[in-house]
């Protein structure tokens, strides 16, 4: 999880690879009217996410039923009651939520060399202003190479089993 730009769908499927599991993308989950919203740079609504975090937790759930491999999913998830929303009536643990934290001046030069996303560069302080950092999550530093972060996330994963 993180804001837009912080590597969360190349780090989430290197680690999903490395614990032979699978990885999807939130973004896939959109509906069209939200990609067209944040392609005008406008920023979503709590009323615009609601339906889009309920069908994310209803594909974790399918995820469960289908396989028992891991399942990686990249989700922005930047504010608490987004996390809850996802994690639902989960156990401890059931669900752990990574989180890629980098400077604003970095992820926005990512994000400006990033070609065919509908997000805008323009809308990366509004992702900044509603993050909400809270104990839970593990958090990752996305300075180092991608390879090295999603190594570090799985030796944490693997160490806390």
């Amino acid at each position: 999880m993180g804001v837009s730009g912080c590597g969360k769908t190349e780090v989430g499927q290197r680690v999903a690879a490395a614990l032979g599991g699978h990885f999807e993308d939130a973004d896939d989950f959109h509906p069209e009217d939200n990609k067209a919203k944040m392609r005008a740079g406008i920023a979503l609504t709590d009323e615009d996410r609601w339906p889009w975090y309920a069908r994310l937790r209803a594909r974790i759930e399918e995820r469960r039923v289908e396989s028992a491999a891991v399942y990686v999913l990249a989700c922005s998830a930047l504010k608490a009651i987004y996390r809850e929303r996802l994690r639902a009536e989960d156990a401890p643990g059931q669900i752990v939520f990574v989180h890629l934290k980098g400077a604003r001046d970095l992820i926005f030069s990512r994000m400006s060399a990033r070609q065919g996303h509908y997000m805008p560069v323009s809308l990366l302080d509004s992702q900044f202003a509603i993050l909400e950092e809270t104990p839970d999550l593990m958090t990752v530093s996305i300075e180092p190479s991608q390879d090295d972060i999603a190594a570090g996330i799985v030796r944490q994963l693997t160490a806390s089993v």
